[in-house]
Order: C-alpha cells, then structure tokens, then sequence
C-alpha cells in the first residue's frame, strides 16, 4: 500500500477514536487482526462492545466510503469480530460486567466515515452504528 494510503487511513482512524472519544466511547484496542482481517477499532459504547470499521476518503469521486464495504468485506469483519470475542473470555479488556447479557455479550459492527475534501476545513465525519449485520 502507499505510504500516502497508510497515513490517509492512519489519520482517519485517529479522527474516528477521537470522535468515538468524544460521543462517550472508551477504545480498548486499535487495529486487531486475526487470520479473517482487521478491525481498526474495538471500542465499548454503553453496554455495547462495538467493532469499529473506519473509511477514509479524500472525496466521494469514486463512491463513498459507505459504499466501500463489500459483502466479503461485511463477511470478514463480522468473523474476525467472532474471533475477538471468542479470544478475549472472560474478556481481559475490562468490560466492567456492563455488556454482560445471559453470559453473552451484546456487540455490533459499526462503520466511522470520514471525508476529507479540500477546502472544506473539518472533515465531515459519520457514524453509523450496526452498519454491518451479523
């Protein structure tokens, strides 16, 4: 990947994490990876653990970054957010019992886009929670 690619989403992750941060988020963990991909970030929303997935864009040219996510997309990121809960009982990211649900954690996959167009000033940041179903 470029090294242009890789701080373009580098910066958009830490957009996302702060952003997150500031709606009241606490992030666990950044760019977990397993043998079915990557989530750029885990983070508990409430009573919520939410997989994160963050898409950058310098402009909507060639699609949003909603648009981005494909079914083998959507199918990795719900098997690696599988793998994560499977790997992380009794969960050593301190969950504070909060997500607790009948020995079952409540947990979705969310998408963070962020548009980054010249001249605009601020990016334009979206989030959409359960963007990808399970």
């Amino acid at each position: 990947m470029a090294k242009s690619r890789v701080q373009l989403g580098k910066r958009g992750e830490d957009l996302a994490a702060g952003f997150l941060r500031s709606a009241g988020c606490d992030i666990l963990t950044a760019n977990y990876r397993c043998p079915w991909g990557e989530i750029d970030l885990v983070a508990r929303d409430g009573e919520e653990l939410a997989f994160v997935e963050v898409r950058t864009r310098r402009s909507v040219a060639y699609g949003s970054p909603q648009e981005s996510i494909t079914r083998r997309k959507a199918g990795n990121l719900v098997a690696t957010a599988q793998h994560f809960l499977q790997n992380h009982e009794p969960f050593e990211v301190d969950l504070a019992n909060a997500c607790k649900v009948s020995n079952e954690i409540q947990w979705r996959i969310d998408l963070v886009s962020i548009c980054l167009t010249k001249g605009s000033g601020s990016p334009q940041i979206d989030h959409i929670k359960y963007a990808v179903q399970s």
